[in-house]
């Protein structure tokens, strides 16, 4: 084990990173120093405070980066209209390489030699961490726990923290869930979940009501984007952390936003999870929609083409790779004319979309229209233009025929 004289711990005052705190300090006998964001899981996080300092933590952060999440990571992502195996918004995904890029910062600012995270050696996110570390200091040392120690189940961390005074709330009705949240979702693993047979219960989920509950009148909202970023709901400019805060709630309470996934991990298994991502949902269909009218069809039809690779990045942990910067650039080029407004119906876990309009737009109804059209588009110039296009198959339907 070699030398660590300070580690920079990503800490949410729970059973797992309290107990990683002290065993830090025990097993390499170094000074620690906390980090705990606030990427809006609706949740406190200055109690965190509180439990670093009562186990002897002097540089302790927690950092506000709602703003920075939504405007830098998730905004970007949902400009590729992006979705992992045909269903996942990459809640998860996405919020890792912003802790991993502040774990460093925090790390030049301390003068630490490593970092430390709570991920297990079975997930995604020991790999998401660590992939966005080293792109961010390659020489920095990286401590992850659970590859490392013994304490293998809930009950062998109770009786570590018990042991060594570690205050842990355990009264009160705790989810039995192993859950994660942030700004754009919220989601729930294991118990009964671990058998892809089984139905979520229905107290499980926390931010929607099921679609049986939802109200039966529709809700209608429009969303306004710019550069392919909403920039205002109903027409009141909002900063992208309300944009998301305020979706989330209109389309919670709708029904909108529920998944039960089995998903392919990037170590091999396959996992079930269940998620709630409101807002998300209703983004990514208004997204589409305003550039159904907006963007051109070989440059829509390349972003369709590019996005599974671009959400397999994501997902695998490779933000801060060069393939993924370069990515972005392509699909940040093609957003310079998405603007204009969407109109959409919520209703029972429904998002409809039911109206679009832009300055920006494509959409000529003089050449679209059923109606006579004025000599607009010379219905004549089809017959050339399927003849040349038919002319490879005719080719080889003349050799088969012989």
């Amino acid at each position: 084990m070699s030398k660590v004289n300070k580690v920079v711990l990503a800490y949410s005052g729970g059973l797992d990173t309290s107990v990683i705190l002290k065993w830090l300090q025990d097993e390499y006998q170094c000074e620690v120093v906390t980090f705990t964001a606030d990427l809006g899981q609706g949740e406190e996080v200055e109690p965190a405070r509180a439990k670093a300092q009562a186990m002897g933590v002097k540089e302790i952060y927690i950092d506000d980066l709602r703003e920075e999440f939504a405007r830098d990571f998730i905004f970007p992502m949902f400009r590729a209209n992006t979705i992992y195996e045909g269903e996942y918004l990459l809640g998860t995904s996405i919020a890792r390489p912003l802790i991993a890029k502040r774990l460093i910062e925090i790390a030049n600012e301390t003068n630490a030699d490593a970092i430390s995270h709570g991920a297990t050696g079975k997930g995604n996110d020991q790999v998401r961490f660590e992939l966005g570390a080293y792109a961010l200091k390659p020489d920095v040392k990286v401590i992850a726990p659970w590859r490392e120690w013994d304490l293998m189940s809930r009950e062998k961390l109770l009786n570590y923290a018990e042991k060594n005074n570690i205050s842990i709330d355990r009264g009160g009705k705790k989810s039995p869930y192993s859950m994660d949240a942030n700004l754009l979702h919220i989601s729930y693993e294991g118990l009964v979940l671990e058998d892809p047979w089984t139905e979520p219960e229905a107290d499980m989920w926390r931010w929607t009501v099921s679609p049986e509950e939802a109200p039966d009148t529709a809700t209608y909202i429009e969303l306004t984007f710019e550069k392919g970023d909403v920039v205002a709901i109903d027409g009141v400019a909002k900063s992208p952390a309300t944009v998301m805060e305020e979706l989330n709630k209109i389309a919670g309470a709708n029904g909108v936003g529920r998944v039960d996934i089995v998903e392919n991990r990037y170590v091999g298994m396959k996992a079930r999870g269940c998620y709630e991502t409101p807002a998300g949902t209703v983004i990514l269909k208004a997204h589409r929609a305003i550039e159904s009218i907006t963007l051109d069809r070989e440059a829509a039809h390349l972003k369709d083409e590019m996005m599974p690779r671009y959400a397999s990045l994501i997902y695998n942990g490779y933000w801060w790779s060069p393939e993924r910067e370069m990515l972005q650039a392509a699909i940040d080029k093609s957003q310079e004319h998405v603007s204009g407004v969407v109109r959409l119906k919520l209703y029972k876990g429904n998002v409809i979309v039911v109206g679009r309009k832009s300055d920006e737009s494509l959409f000529d109804e003089s050449i679209a229209t059923f109606e006579d059209d004025a000599g607009a588009y010379d219905q004549k110039d089809a017959s050339g233009f399927i003849k040349l296009n038919a002319l490879r198959l005719r080719t080889a339907a003349k050799r088969k025929a012989k």
